[in-house]
């Protein structure tokens, strides 16, 4: 069999970089995107040196442009794309009353635009391999609620509905569509919110409010959306995953 080619998008650090690594570990092809393109090759070239398959494109996946002319040369250096892990995303830390209307347009444009830019260029690689899959990354406060966070919460609760929807309409052609929801994962998006105190409760006390009381890391997403991508996972789509230490159900 061929191996699968995979993209996932922000892959430079964090949950993209660790779940970057594992796939290409578990035998696929991986293709890295971030707007960071020397981070994206900082990663693709430690898969490389593992003995792996990876190139680094940079893109802003809001552009389409920019997006169709990174999935060019992915395909022409690895082939096409039948796995999409949609990870890349930009936070926000407004009080709604602080909110202006240029931060709810870029944060929109990026983590559900893009999202919708990304999947709808993949997509056809994937119709024609009749093989696919999807995973979107969403997050906990997304099924909770977060303070502060309303119109990031806003645009991660969008790609669950976008998942379960999309999962309903690509089923019949063999493309499952899932999504993970991270708690509170050491990355550096939850760094700078950490370092820039911009919580409502210091972090420590939302960590002590969960069942499982520490911070999660990027390799515990990275497994989750191995997870759906497997071979073996087919019957598996519209399913929303939270990898949250219990904190939401």
């Amino acid at each position: 069999m061929r191996t699968r080619v995979a993209l996932v998008t922000g892959g430079a650090s964090g949950m993209g970089k660790a779940t970057s690594l594992r796939l290409a570990r578990e035998g696929r092809a991986v293709a890295v995107l971030d707007v960071d393109g020397g981070g994206a090759q900082a990663v693709a070239g430690e898969i490389v040196a593992q003995g792996g398959q990876a190139v680094a494109v940079a893109a802003d996946i809001s552009d389409r442009a920019g997006v169709r002319a990174a999935l060019d040369s992915v395909r022409a250096q690895l082939g096409p794309v039948t796995i999409l892990i949609n990870n890349a995303a930009v936070e926000n830390f407004s009080p709604l009353g602080e909110l202006d209307d240029v931060t709810w347009d870029r944060v929109m444009e990026v983590n559900l635009k893009g999202f919708y830019i990304v999947t709808q260029e993949v997509l056809p690689d994937m119709e024609a391999a009749g093989w696919g899959r999807i995973v979107n990354l969403s997050a906990i406060g997304a099924q909770t609620g977060a303070p502060d966070m309303a119109l990031y919460t806003a645009s991660k609760g969008a790609i669950i509905a976008m998942t379960r929807s999309l999962a309903l309409e690509l089923g019949r052609k063999g493309i499952t569509v899932n999504s993970v929801s991270p708690g509170f994962i050491d990355t550096p998006m939850s760094r700078r919110a950490i370092d820039g105190d911009l919580f409502p409760v210091p972090y420590e006390q939302i960590l002590q409010s969960y069942p499982i009381p520490r911070l999660g890391q990027p390799e515990e997403i990275a497994a989750a959306c191995c997870f759906f991508v497997a071979e073996d996972a087919g019957y598996i789509t519209a399913q929303l995953l939270g990898v949250n230490g219990g904190a939401a159900v």
